[in-house]
């Protein structure tokens, strides 16, 4: 079995700073140095957090807080062999880990690891491991909040279906191992009895589903899983992250539920206009309703294959512009959208014009001279 993994950002948030003795009476304490840098990572200043993270190391070289933030700054940098190193230094068998060492310094190392599946899969677990004595610690002292035991599981679970993509991704050879698909299951299980309603463990579930061509069980995952989410406000904390979302995204799309895609898709441009995978999903959604709707007499409800279609090449053009000035490293995703405009432009569909153009500045679909299609299989600029 096998299925491409998607390719996740690093986490870019880290613990938050406990409380420290200044260091200095004469000048910001510990604390204060922590709160300004973890400020600064939240706002991707990410060279100016350094230089505060760096204060607090001067003063105390053994900070393990102020340590992850340097590794997660540096990864923001992509100074990714730096980042590596100094997460290595915060997990045994170095000698200055601290004892526990940092479930977050595991998780950051496992993603840190792709060239390295196995490597990867003794982080997560290692991770897994911590997390769950902190919980059993949080559940006997009955002192912590629901909102500190809900975050200490997100974690485990999303260690756990982090394993759960490794051994999935053909392009690794676990995939094909003969305990494949039963250690996906295990994880699994495992991740929906930690939390039986985590959205990411039941997508995980849907992907396996899919990949054992049982596209009504993951159908049932994945109708569960919108129906934790759907209505919440698009800046709900308890959303998913975006890349969860998107991977939803997908798995709609590739059992045909459009309507659903869309608005997931929606929910997450108005968190952020400018991420290149979701003007993907959306354009290549449009062009597979549009195929629905010509098999459908015209149209997919109350869309014609016209109107989806000058919208699919709208959004992929929006994509390729994002792509490009962003300086986006998923060439794939770029190579599949310059062969869906192919696609379009063989139709004849043009991008919309511009606001303040004129639209005889694009090219005329019904009229030009290499038109040879029959009138009805024209798309008329809107």
């Amino acid at each position: 079995m096998g299925r491409a993994r998607t390719k996740k950002k690093v986490a870019s948030k880290a613990t938050d700073p406990p409380s420290q003795p200044a260091a200095n009476a004469k000048g910001p304490s510990i604390l204060a140095l922590l709160e300004k840098a973890q400020d600064l990572i939240v706002q991707c200043d990410y060279e100016l957090a350094e230089k505060f993270v760096r204060r607090v190391l001067e003063q105390q070289p053994s900070n393990a807080q102020a340590t992850e933030m340097l590794g997660v700054v540096q990864l923001e940098q992509g100074e990714m062999d730096a980042a590596k190193q100094t997460f290595r230094s915060l997990v045994p068998p170095s000698a200055g880990a601290p004892s526990p060492p940092p479930p977050s310094a595991y998780l950051y190392l496992a993603q840190l690891s792709d060239d390295e599946p196995r490597v990867a899969l003794a982080h997560y677990q290692a991770a897994v491991d911590i997390l769950k004595t902190q919980l059993k610690g949080k559940e006997r002292a009955n002192q912590s909040s629901e909102e500190d035991e809900a975050e200490v599981k997100g974690n485990i679970v999303r260690a756990l279906i982090g394993q759960v993509e490794i051994w999935m991704d053909p392009s690794y050879d676990l995939c094909f191992e003969p305990d494949a698909e039963k250690t996906c299951e295990d994880l699994i299980t495992h991740a929906l009895q930690i939390d039986p309603d985590n959205p990411e463990a039941l997508q995980s579930l849907a992907s396996v589903r899919m990949s054992q061509q049982r596209p009504d069980d993951a159908r049932e995952c994945l109708e569960k899983v919108w129906a934790v989410w759907k209505d919440l406000d698009p800046d709900d904390p308890k959303l998913p992250p975006i890349p969860v979302r998107l991977s939803l995204v997908k798995l709609f799309i590739e059992l045909s539920l459009f309507n659903p895609a869309l608005l997931v898709l929606h929910g997450v441009m108005s968190s952020d206009d400018q991420e290149v995978e979701a003007w993907y999903l959306e354009g290549w959604c449009f062009l597979l309703m549009s195929e629905k709707a010509q098999e459908n007499g015209g149209r997919y409800e109350d869309l014609t294959w016209q109107e989806l279609v000058q919208d699919s090449r709208d959004c992929l053009e929006t994509c390729q512009v994002l792509h490009r000035n962003q300086e986006h490293p998923d060439a794939p995703i770029l190579e599949h959208v310059k062969e869906l405009i192919a696609k379009l432009k063989d139709l004849g569909v043009s991008p919309s014009p511009l606001q303040g153009e004129s639209e005889g500045d694009w090219e005329d679909v019904e009229g030009g001279e290499d038109d040879d299609e029959d009138e009805d299989e024209d798309v008329e600029m809107q």
